[in-house]
């Protein structure tokens, strides 16, 4: 097998993007803008950077294995959790199905909640067509129970720091919610955001992620660092 050679650059950057490592898992802090697998773009996805940059570094002359348990949608920085192994890669899929995985998202918004924390609770329907997710009453066919919880964290001079945990997945659902109670993530105009951001993302931001390692049964903890176009502090 043989994979494509990263520039001295890319490749600097590629490893400073690695937030943990070991035999059967990597987690990597993806950037805005960035695919984790293919699509139909033909975009070279994360999954594929990461084996030319194993490769690479490791001098390995077969075959890379990287397995994506889940997705992080295009817009949305912050940590991906991937697999180095299959026999990992089904485990964690699997963990990911029952909820086993928990993630939580730091979001910029353009409105301050009007409670400071709440459990969001509405449903949803998906239109494939537009690439968006709309709120309906219950009683729409194909409606998709989503729930959240968020905790509002501080504000800066003209937007509003939210912390997200879902509770389910749906799609688009962090987006999709907190703007249907009036508070559009900074950057998406899809749902309602007044301007784009200059790096065409979204300041949707996947901090952190806490599981039970597949393999070596131990408790992971990881935090993505914040992108530094956020300037919230």
């Amino acid at each position: 097998m043989t994979y494509r050679q990263l520039s001295e650059a890319e490749y600097r950057d590629i490893q400073g993007r690695i937030l943990y490592e070991d035999n059967h898992i990597l987690m990597f802090d993806k950037k805005a803008g960035e695919i984790v697998q293919g699509d139909k773009t033909g975009d070279e996805p994360v999954s594929e950077t990461l084996k030319a940059f194993i490769a690479q570094r490791d001098a390995k002359p077969g075959a890379v294995f990287m397995g994506v348990p889940h997705r992080l949608d295009r817009p949305v920085s912050g940590i991906v959790l991937l697999a180095k192994t299959s026999k990992a890669l089904e485990r964690l899929a699997e963990m990911f199905r029952t909820g086993a995985v928990h993630k939580t998202y730091w979001a910029l918004c353009c409105a301050k909640p009007a409670t400071e924390s709440a459990t969001l609770t509405d449903w949803m329907v998906r239109n494939e067509k537009l690439n968006k997710s709309y709120i309906v009453k219950e009683a729409q066919p194909g409606a998709k129970k989503a729930e959240l919880c968020y905790t509002f964290l501080k504000s800066t001079e003209r937007y509003h720091l939210v912390e997200v945990e879902l509770l389910t997945g749906r799609h688009h659902q962090i987006r999709c919610q907190l703007a249907h109670i009036g508070c559009p993530i900074k950057g998406d105009l899809k749902y309602g955001a007044p301007r784009s951001n200059r790096d065409g993302g979204i300041s949707l931001h996947a901090r952190s992620i806490h599981f039970i390692h597949p393999v070596r049964k131990t408790p992971v903890d990881m935090t993505a660092p914040l992108p530094a176009s956020w300037k919230i502090d």
